[in-house]
């Protein structure tokens, strides 16, 4: 399994939010960001496969970047977001799993598990 899991809920219609391009990024030194890797979400919202089994990230902050605008516009949904960044630490190699809910004015998130 993927060291790095999410997921997406639209807690509007209080189903999965399916293809949505999720993209994950490590910093630059002084102001700005390098993208790693991406994936879509599945039917079932996730994105179980974002990093290789094998791989394991370094100590630090990393960003998720959910692109939710042409998720919104696919459902003919107006939203205050295009999109929604979630910066979190990595602090060991344990699995870490950031879902958002999600729906057109909000979002929320918490680690998982």
């Amino acid at each position: 399994m993927s060291q790095l899991t999410t997921h997406i809920l639209d807690t509007t219609k209080g189903r999965p939010a399916a293809d949505v391009t999720v993209v994950l990024y490590t910093p630059l030194p002084g102001d700005g960001w390098l993208e790693m890797t991406r994936g879509v979400t599945n039917q079932d919202g996730r994105v179980p496969d974002l990093l290789s089994p094998t791989m394991r990230l370094p100590v630090g902050p990393y960003k998720l970047k959910f692109f939710t605008q042409e998720y919104f516009e696919r459902t003919n949904a107006t939203t205050f977001y295009p999109y929604v960044e979630i910066v979190f630490t990595v602090s060991d190699a344990s699995h870490y799993h950031v879902p958002l809910l999600l729906n057109a004015y909000g979002y929320s998130t918490y680690r998982g598990s």
